[in-house]
């Protein structure tokens, strides 16, 4: 198994973490009530995918 021989510096660190960004949460508009919600999943508000309806993907207010 390799190992280090020297101490990696913080610059070189760093400069290598740099890339290590989180990407957004892509949105689209529902088509049925125009709320916003992720692609290819039931929309929280409505509950609706692909033109049919899913009472179990509805958001409530008391989950859990």
């Amino acid at each position: 198994m390799a190992v280090p021989k020297r101490k990696m510096s913080r610059s070189n660190t760093r400069s290598r973490r740099a890339n290590w960004k989180a990407t957004a949460v892509s949105t689209q508009s529902c088509p049925q009530c125009s709320a916003l919600k992720q692609p290819h999943l039931a929309c929280p508000s409505c509950g609706s995918y692909a033109g049919r309806h899913y009472a179990s993907a509805e958001r409530t207010e008391h989950q859990g």
